[in-house]
């Protein structure tokens, strides 16, 4: 380029700038080194020339197109945008160009292989001495991976990340634009809602990861079940659309539905390592999929989309609630139903300011004690025209219209109300159970709110239990915990509601800190003629005392189900076997007459120890049992083994005492098997005859506590059966402290578990910050800004490498103070860097600019960038 040096050029020079002075120009030399360094392409168009070729360019400009500087020089830029000559930053860069001025726009050009890039692009007009444009200079940024970017997610703003389709947003704005184009062609639309039946179970089940699979395979049949130009959208958990365009009759939809069923039949093989696979294990589940399918049709159903999704939705309920792996239509039946559900809506917001619910309690009896040991209070709604409703009926009503905050304010304090006046008439303090449903668990201000009513009343936090169904935790467990804890430490009894119906029954009790559990009345129904309930039932009762919980059972509505939770440690039994729900004057005489269960259904620990006596010989069946009546045993007689076996299965027994020979089997065989059946029981063996081998035999098995002979001595035998009984007791204890030494364990445990996992947390947050700085520091590094940090003492820390090659000047920076080194970085009156001002380097104009750090993190200090100052026009 030629150097302007005209008279009037010289007479703009600085005064004292002599040819020499370093100020005045760069060496060509210097010039030609800079520009090649530069990170940024940079090209010199000839603007003189008629094409406006290149004549210079840089090796990152070369680099950035691919093409190699024998190719770029003489040719004009136009041809790096290849076919894509309309595009809108072209025009506007031609504008500029034709105004002679400079430009900043973002084109996409192409490299020599044909693969497009984003260049951002700064252009400038270079006029020579007189003011005549004679070349333009160009900087070149490659931002395809900005670009790419913002195109992700401009792209993930309107479509779903797992499935790669149209979100919600979107899939409403392509149905308003299907829906005008039909009415205004007299067309029909249809449209289909689609439910994923099983995947909350494969959630559950398998894991998040397996769920996700699952969605994202539907996603790809549903696709190609359904015709091209048909939109298939997410709306969002389980539930597909279907914008079903030109469609003709409502006919025309059935055939796309079973297309859907046919597509969703095969099995899903998920990831082994997904589904929970243990590494190693050979293949990876297959999951059937099914679908319930709602239909709506525009215009009959409706003529606007938010009325047309509504629909459909309740159509898909409506197939669900039929079984599900069905399609059905929206019918105005429904509409009335929903309708008919709003009624409900309106007269509960009157019936919450009318006072026309009520409170019933129901009574929870203890099977150790036999007493009232709590009640549970069960709200009611008497409707002036319906009747008295039950909550099963309303609840869910409130709950989606967020009533439910107000109808459980309102039984919290009617419940504290009772309780005062219970106690307030002598008698003896009872523990009521409150329902809390998953809105009002969920509001961060229930625990102090909760607070708050037990001490406007004066009651301690005992007397209040929550009781929380499985459901509420499976909403955020990080929160969930927190909210527990807040209500432990208020001295509130958890309790873990309808357990076993959910899908988190094992990490619940195990991981929140829950007081007792109960097993739902599903399970106890069929208790005694059901193995399946049996088994579970049981299960679960072992399974909470190992965890040191108390159990109680549900629906309980005869005595043989009472009998058999009895038997099997059950703690506590409520239904109407014991007592139905009353009002709350009935419950005051309940608890004033302590109401009891009969002594015969109390836990065995409280029961008269047992004894069966098997002998074929009457006469000595009646001596023993005037012998030991006097000690207050349970007697139980049988003439055989046989006999003895039916009594066993009927009636728990603590001691047997057997003779050895009778008819149809031998003492020993029978104390063998009652062993195998009842190892718990204490055998013992009282005969006349010593047949060697078999006794030793049985005795060598342990079938055989003591053998004994016939006649015996009255206080001998009576002092060998009181210790038959002192070692059951002994085993007994035994077992109830190893529940404790176990339950202590867990405690343990779960204490060091909490460590760990705060621990791993913290080192996470560590983890996380160190790699958050090395993010920072590299950016900073790669940025063409200066950039120089500097501590709150005044001590350089950090200098940028563009820092570095401006301000270094052979000598390093880094340790120095600021002040000392690069004084240009204050004011001029030494005062600390102030927002901005203006200093010199290397003759050059620089605008220092302050940052002061520490306002939204712990670092102290300040970065200081320089921008070069645009040169006076």
């Amino acid at each position: 380029m030629d150097m302007d040096d005209t008279p009037a050029a010289r007479d703009r020079a600085p005064q004292g700038a002599g040819a020499d002075d370093p100020r005045q120009a760069l060496p060509d030399a210097l010039s030609n080194r800079a520009l090649s360094a530069c990170s940024n392409g940079v090209m010199i168009a000839d603007a003189a020339a008629p094409d406006m070729p290149i004549m210079y360019a840089n090796p990152a400009f070369c680099a950035m197109t691919g093409y190699p500087l024998g190719e770029l020089l003489g040719r004009n830029c136009r041809f790096l945008q290849g076919d894509d000559q309309d595009q809108p930053a072209l025009a506007a860069l031609r504008q500029a160009i034709a105004a002679r001025q400079d430009a900043h726009v973002v084109v996409r050009n192409y490299r020599k292989d044909g693969t497009p890039f984003w260049n951002d692009l700064f252009i400038s007009p270079v006029p020579d001495a007189l003011g005549v444009v004679t070349h333009y200079v160009g900087i070149a940024t490659d931002v395809t991976a900005l670009k790419e970017q913002e195109a992700s997610l401009a792209f993930h703003r309107t479509h779903d990340k797992l499935t790669g389709l149209p979100n919600r947003d979107l899939a409403i704005d392509r149905l308003q634009q299907a829906m005008q184009h039909a009415l205004r062609h007299n067309d029909m639309l249809g449209l289909l809602c689609v439910g994923v039946d099983n995947y909350h179970l494969v959630n559950e089940s398998l894991g998040h990861a397996a769920g996700d699979q699952l969605l994202a395979g539907v996603a790809q049949r549903l696709r190609a079940a359904v015709r091209p130009h048909d939109t298939v959208a997410l709306l969002g958990g389980d539930e597909f659309v279907v914008i079903l365009e030109d469609v003709r009759s409502a006919a025309d939809v059935a055939p796309v539905c079973e297309n859907v069923f046919a597509a969703l039949a095969p099995p899903f093989q998920l990831d082994g390592q997904a589904a929970g696979q243990a590494d190693g294990q050979p293949g990876a589940p297959a999951v059937h999929a099914s679908a319930s399918i709602g239909v709506t049709l525009c215009p009959q159903d409706g003529k606007d989309g938010a009325s047309l999704l509504r629909y459909a939705d309740m159509a898909l309920a409506r197939a669900r609630e039929q079984g599900g792996g069905k399609y059905q239509y929206f019918s105005s039946e429904m509409n009335h139903r929903t309708l008919e559900r709003i009624g409900i809506e309106s007269a509960l917001r009157l019936a919450v300011l009318r006072d026309e619910l009520q409170l019933q309690y129901q009574a929870l009896a203890d099977l150790q004690t036999g007493e009232v040991a709590s009640l549970e209070a069960l709200v009611r709604w008497q409707h002036p025209a319906l009747g008295l409703i039950p909550a099963q009926r309303f609840v869910p009503v409130a709950e989606e219209t967020g009533l439910i905050h107000a109808i459980g304010a309102w039984v919290l304090r009617r419940v504290c109300q009772d309780l005062c006046q219970w106690r307030d008439a002598g008698l003896a303090p009872v523990r009521v159970a409150v329902n809390v449903s998953p809105k009002q668990f969920l509001d961060r201000g229930f625990a102090a709110a909760t607070a708050a009513t037990l001490a406007e009343f004066g009651l301690p936090p005992s007397a209040l239990a929550l009781e929380i169904t499985e459901g509420v935790l499976l909403h955020d467990p990080d929160a969930t915990g927190g909210t527990l804890a807040e209500l432990k430490a208020l001295g509130v009894a958890l309790v873990l509601d309808d357990f076993g119906t959910g899908y988190s029954s094992l990490s619940c009790i195990k991981r929140f800190p829950f007081d007792a559990v109960k097993i739902d009345g599903a399970f106890i129904r069929d208790i005694v003629t059901d193995s399946g309930d049996a088994a579970l039932s049981k299960t679960i009762i072992a399974m909470a005392h190992h965890l040191g919980i108390q159990v109680a059972a549900e629906g309980v509505e005869t005595e043989a189900q009472c009998d058999f939770l009895r038997r099997h440690m059950c703690d506590l039994i409520q239904g109407y076997f014991f007592a139905p729900p009353l009002a709350a004057d009935a419950v005051r005489e309940l608890l004033r007459e302590r109401r009891s269960l009969p002594p015969q259904l109390l836990r065995i620990q409280q029961q008269r120890r047992a004894l069966l006596l098997v002998d074929d010989e009457q006469n000595i069946i009646s001596a023993l049992k005037r012998l030991l009546r006097r000690d207050g045993y349970t007697l139980y007689t049988a003439n055989s083994g046989q006999e003895g076996l039916e009594v066993l299965a009927q009636h728990p027994v603590d001691v047997i005492v057997s003779d050895q020979r009778m008819p149809g089997m031998l003492g020993a065989d029978f104390l063998r098997k009652a062993k195998e059946l009842y190892p718990d029981t204490i055998r013992i063996m009282l005969s006349g005859y010593t047949e060697l081998q078999s006794v030793t035999d049985a005795v060598n098995e342990g079938a055989i506590y003591k053998f004994l002979t016939k006649p015996w001595e009255d206080e001998l035998l009576r002092g060998h059966i009181a210790d038959a009984f002192r070692l059951k007791e002994i085993a007994d204890d035994n077992e109830r402290l190893n529940l404790e030494l176990r339950t202590a364990n867990h405690g343990l445990a779960a204490a060091n578990r909490r460590m760990e996992d705060v621990l791993r947390q913290q080192q996470q947050q560590l983890s996380h910050g160190e790699v958050s700085l090395h993010v920072a520091r590299e950016l900073l590094q790669h940025l063409p800004l200066p950039v120089i940090g500097m501590d709150d003492g005044g001590m350089i820390a950090f200098v940028n490498a563009a820092a570095d090659r401006l301000l270094r000047r052979g000598g390093a920076l880094l340790g120095n103070e600021a002040g000392a080194v690069l004084p240009q970085l204050f004011p001029a009156d030494g005062a600390p860097p102030a927002a901005v001002h203006e200093a010199e380097f290397d003759g050059v104009r620089y605008a220092v600019m302050a940052y002061p750090m520490g306002e939204h993190s712990a670092s102290r200090g300040s970065l200081i960038a320089l921008s070069r100052c645009e040169a006076a026009p």
